[in-house]
């Protein structure tokens, strides 16, 4: 006796709705200038490349960044700084094909827990400085602020050579979350999730020397999207839109390089490759 099918339940707009995505390659490449009182100069160049065989990859890559960073640090726990960031066809976060130019500031706090683990905070504001859109009427507006938090845990496991400058592997993991700061919703304004996005990325970084290190990860960054909401030809039952959430599987490397300047300690311990 065969089974009753069960009918498709309605399409509910309210419901959050789980897509995943292709998967993201993302290959980085980092300089860093170390300062004699333990604080750095970076420059990065990162390309992301979406694998969805219908993505636009010009050059390699769909979306390119560059970004430049300084970070002082008050004691070995405390530390702040600023990033600018220039994206081409920033399409990931925002959900817009536009270029952004991107300034920001930065805390960060780093302390030992226990059994040799480091437990890290970093809290960044940022806004959003929409250079052009690569169509008519894109979804983001011009000068939004966002509020980013990471929280991430490490250990450093040294093999060979000097514990603070030879072999070493150090696996860490990382969570972030960001959000869309406004004080108060216009009345145009669209509707918004509380959480804009969010990253969960494992990752083990490899220190060849202190010159050189290289970091694999695979992260599962979430795009939450209030879309709109479409119908049927009635106008009356809805078919798609409302709370999406985005998963885009992402598999990186980073590899930096580190000038160190005479006078400069050569067992410092550098930030993750995930400044």
């Amino acid at each position: 006796m065969l089974a009753q099918a069960l009918p498709t339940p309605a399409y509910d707009p309210t419901v959050a709705h789980r897509l995943v995505q292709a998967v993201e390659l993302w290959p980085e490449l980092q300089g860093e200038i170390a300062l004699r009182n333990g604080d750095y100069l970076l420059l990065v160049l990162r390309g992301e490349r979406s694998t969805d065989r219908y993505a636009y990859n010009r050059l390699g890559a769909t979306t390119r960044r560059v970004a430049v960073a300084y970070e002082h640090f008050w004691n070995e726990y405390w530390s702040w700084g600023g990033t600018a960031r220039y994206e081409s066809n920033a399409r990931l976060e925002t959900n817009n094909d536009g270029d952004l130019l991107v300034p920001e500031l930065l805390l960060r706090h780093r302390s030992t827990i226990f059994g040799g683990l480091t437990f890290g905070q970093r809290l960044g504001v940022e806004r959003q400085i929409l250079m052009n859109r690569n169509y008519v009427g894109g979804t983001v507006p011009n000068g939004q602020f966002w509020g980013r938090l990471r929280v991430d845990v490490e250990r450093l496991f040294p093999l060979s050579g000097e514990a603070a400058t030879g072999l070493a592997l150090r696996p860490r993991l990382s969570y972030a979350a960001s959000t869309h700061l406004r004080l108060q919703k216009d009345a145009g304004d669209p509707d918004e999730r509380t959480i804009q996005f969010t990253s969960l990325r494992g990752e083990v970084g490899v220190r060849l020397s202190s010159h050189l290190d290289f970091t694999p990860w695979f992260a599962y960054q979430t795009a939450y999207r209030q879309d709109l909401v479409f119908t049927d030809i009635t106008g009356t039952i809805p078919t798609s839109g409302g709370k999406i959430n985005a998963v885009y599987p992402t598999v990186g490397l980073d590899v930096r390089f580190t000038l160190l300047p005479a006078g400069t300690k050569a067992n410092r311990q550098p930030m993750p490759t995930q400044h």
